[in-house]
């Protein structure tokens, strides 16, 4: 039953978030203008790249000939296809803008539910139900992707639900689910390196090699076929590395204090970018305190990868082990002080949210070809 309601509250707070779009509202004391309406969700990044992954499926000619962007048609293998795949579930229903919020909802109603069963079921929390509350609001960019066109909240229930699996002893589904995560987001890799550490030092330890592990190899094996798909899709089976400046990744690590990655990094006003990785690694670490060894593995290795990341918005790069920080620093989240503050942040978590999504909008000039 808490499950039901915890989902009946991230919908609701949803609906919050997308209100003052919807009623075209302005808050002047905040000086929020929301006087463009709902089309500037559907404007926000990566929106409305996926939308037209969903309208084209990568066909070179179309995107050229039917959509005013200014990136080139080889960019668009950077956007994996299953989000996409779920808005044209949709589409026939619905306008594909709003199909492609309903599937970011959809996706994040699935991976709440999976958090929630996932702490409840292996008790790694006093209290699922207020952890998966807290979830619903840090961090604070996660609150912003959820109310948009983005691949985030199905990423992350793949990835938990791959979790799950492994550690109930069903490798096949682990598996099955870490090959969903790899065609919805190509950082899906770390977790497959993370299931071959484990492995690994399970047969050092056993000095046995550890063949109930081999249906992992799943999500190995569709990286092939995504590949294929490409190139069938664009005539190039290396689409996805000839999609130009989308892999932020850059040694030596720190490089985003940098000019390195100038292009997307944009300021020099990036202390949150250090408070973030200090949060995220000690909750990291207490992952290990816990003996929590397969989410340790997974999360400090997205952990080490995001040093390598020079964007300005790292804070997104890293949610996908938000929800495993979270469980990290759970006994603090359950004390008094954090839960009055929690509940004196979403006014501000909220501002945040609107505010970002007013101004982080791609040039869209004709919106006909997206309907």
């Amino acid at each position: 039953m808490k499950r039901a309601y915890l989902l009946v509250l991230v919908a609701l707070f949803t609906l919050v978030t997308w209100l003052p779009f919807a009623l075209k509202i302005q808050l002047p004391g905040w000086n929020l203008d929301f006087s463009e309406g709902s089309k500037i969700l559907w404007q926000n990044f990566d929106g409305p790249n996926y939308l037209i992954v969903e309208k084209t499926w990568y066909n070179k000619e179309k995107i050229v000939n039917d959509f005013s962007v200014t990136e080139p048609a080889e960019y668009f293998p950077a956007h994996f296809p299953l989000y996409p795949a779920a808005i044209a579930v949709l589409d026939p229903f619905l306008k594909g803008p709003t199909a492609m919020l309903l599937a970011t909802l959809l996706g994040s109603l699935l991976c709440f539910w999976m958090f929630h069963k996932y702490l409840a079921e292996f008790k790694l929390s006093l209290n699922p139900f207020w952890l998966s509350l807290v979830f619903m609001i840090l961090p604070a960019r996660w609150v912003a992707i959820r109310a948009i066109g983005s691949p985030e909240p199905w990423f992350i229930l793949f990835i938990l639900a791959s979790l799950f699996y492994f550690k109930k002893g069903k490798y096949l589904w682990a598996g099955i689910f870490g090959a969903l995560a790899q065609i919805t987001k190509s950082p899906a890799i770390i977790l497959l390196a993370a299931y071959g550490i484990f492995a690994m030092v399970e047969s050092v330890k056993t000095k046995k090699i550890q063949w109930k592990y081999w249906p992992l190899l799943i999500q190995l094996a569709v990286i092939p076929v995504l590949f294929w798909f490409f190139r069938i899709r664009t005539g190039d089976v290396w689409a996805y590395f000839h999609s130009g400046d989308n892999i932020h990744l850059f040694w030596p690590p720190f490089s985003v204090f940098t000019p390195i990655g100038k292009n997307w990094v944009g300021s020099f006003w990036l202390e949150d970018v250090i408070w973030t990785w200090l949060i995220f690694g000690v909750g990291i670490m207490k992952l290990k305190e816990k003996k929590l060894i397969i989410e340790y593995y997974f999360a400090g290795l997205f952990f080490l990868s995001t040093l390598l990341v020079a964007h300005r918005d790292i804070s997104r790069y890293i949610l996908p082990v938000a929800p495993l920080v979270l469980i990290g620093w759970d006994k603090l989240i359950e004390k008094k002080e954090l839960k009055i503050i929690a509940g004196l942040l979403v006014i501000p978590i909220l501002l945040f949210t609107w505010n970002f999504l007013l101004n982080n909008t791609a040039p869209v000039a004709d919106w006909a070809p997206y309907l």
